[in-house]
């Protein structure tokens, strides 16, 4: 029985964990369990609950998680994915599921009306998606995803397909989002960057007339506190910007919200590298994206930097102005291989300090500056700690040459997964489980720091196009 067969096999007595052989309350067999209870068919929810569809950036984690129990699984998850794909390009952020009633969650499928409001962009008839996009994820998790079963992605033409996809999907997110006019990517709702609540989001959003409470009804509600939850006046923000958004044709550059993101766009990079992996995997050169993720790492430097603040911060485009707010955003380039060592070593700094933390007060990166005003432990984005943005900022601490600290982060990651129950996002002082349990990126992340591998290190040589450490 192969591994897929192994994982999906019904008996209640199965076994669903591989070599080498786990106790049945090992860390591996839960988070494996998590992925299994999530599965739909073709996707894995978040969230049975809370989320009942597929989100674009959830999946691509899940795929890097999912790759070390069944590879053609984890490459069925981004498939899956880049089957809604719209036609210019875009990712959408969410997968319906036509099987779930529309009143699980909001907005649903009859907001967004993604076949007939984005026409004109490309939106798929048959797949009903939503407008708006998520961090770019995915060609990182695709390569990652190939790197577990060459031989499987190679017999299946896994890369030949994603190919072509991802990199439509970025020449979306470097010309059509390129409303700041400097090369990076433009996010025009607070849910495209993921963190959706952040204190980041206060003074672009301010701009914004709330639609009025009584012409939504949130769904999310039913499952967390209020107390943890956006405020309705946020919410009724991010319905208007979503509302002018699609009555606009899901065109670009005509919105009130436009921000530049240093999480967003360091991802992007991180991706842009991945896919130079990709293309010399199919026989091309990979050193043209190379030398743009470059290009785009020094732009980054230059728009969103603060040597005094020693971390990134967002732009906003509208205003021209950099908001003074620190979150673990402006940490996330530390993923960058050509990151400057300077900027690496001050990340590093501002990541253990005062602001964040890690190591002294925390035992895992809050979401938003311990320091800051708009601080809340419980409050989604806020200042929780997620295991996503925990799992970035490990990865650049192993690429900069931080062993010690990055190996004592992936020690408090996996503690604090298990013993949360995979919650969605933790208290970043004492690591109360908050939000979900039994989240998806939480179970998949898990299982990729118990078994993941290192990759060739990155190199400027263009002979040699491999990528950067830890793939």
């Amino acid at each position: 029985m192969d591994r897929t067969a192994q994982l999906t096999a019904r008996p209640t007595d199965r076994d669903i964990a591989y070599d080498p052989p786990p106790t049945a309350d090992s860390p591996h067999v839960r988070a494996a369990k998590v992925l299994e209870a999530n599965w739909t068919g073709a996707s894995t929810v978040p969230s049975r609950g809370l989320y009942p569809h597929q989100w674009s950036w959830d999946s691509a984690f899940i795929a890097i998680g999912l790759r070390h129990l069944s590879p053609l699984r984890a490459q069925t998850e981004l498939e899956t994915l880049l089957d809604a794909q719209w036609g210019d390009g875009r990712i959408p952020h969410i997968v319906f599921n036509p099987s779930v009633p529309l009143d699980a969650y909001f907005p649903s499928p009859d907001f967004w009306r993604s076949s007939t409001a984005g026409r004109a962009t490309g939106a798929p008839r048959t797949v009903q998606t939503s407008g708006i996009v998520q961090p770019p994820v995915h060609a990182l998790a695709a390569w990652l995803v190939h790197r577990a079963d060459p031989g499987l992605s190679r017999a299946r033409g896994f890369l030949t397909r994603m190919y072509p996809r991802l990199a439509a999907w970025h020449r979306y997110l470097l010309h059509r989002r390129d409303l700041g006019g400097a090369g990076l990517a433009s996010v025009v709702h607070p849910w495209e960057q993921g963190m959706d609540n952040s204190p980041c989001w206060d003074a672009p959003l301010s701009r914004v007339t709330p639609a009025p409470s009584r012409s939504f009804r949130r769904a999310d509600l039913a499952h967390g506190a209020p107390e943890d939850r956006p405020t309705d006046l946020d919410y009724g923000r991010y319905v208007r910007l979503a509302t002018d958004y699609r009555d606009g044709g899901y065109a670009d550059g005509a919105g009130r919200f436009a921000v530049e993101d240093p999480a967003f766009n360091a991802l992007l990079i991180a991706s842009e590298h991945a896919l130079a992996r990709i293309a010399t995997e199919l026989g091309a050169t990979g050193t043209a994206r190379h030398a743009r993720a470059e290009r785009l790492t020094t732009a980054l430097i230059d728009r969103m930097w603060d040597p005094a603040r020693e971390m990134f911060l967002c732009h906003d485009v509208r205003s021209g102005e950099l908001v003074p707010e620190r979150s673990v955003a402006g940490l996330i380039p530390l993923l960058l291989p050509t990151l400057p060592r300077d900027i690496a070593t001050a990340l590093v700094r501002t990541a253990h300090g005062p602001h964040f933390g890690l190591g002294a007060t925390t035992r895992l990166v809050p979401s938003y500056d311990l320091l800051g005003e708009a601080f809340d432990p419980h409050r989604y984005w806020r200042g929780p700690a997620w295991f996503n943005t925990n799992w970035l900022l490990e990865r650049g601490l192993r690429t900069h040459g931080e062993r010690d600290r990055a190996d004592a982060l992936r020690a408090a990651m996996l503690d604090l997964a298990a013993a949360s129950d995979f919650a969605e996002y933790v208290d970043p002082y004492t690591g109360e489980a908050c939000g979900a349990t039994g989240f998806g990126w939480t179970a998949a992340l898990t299982l990729n720091l118990l078994h993941d591998f290192e990759e060739p290190k990155y190199t400027k040589d263009p002979k040699d196009t491999r990528g950067g450490n830890r793939g």
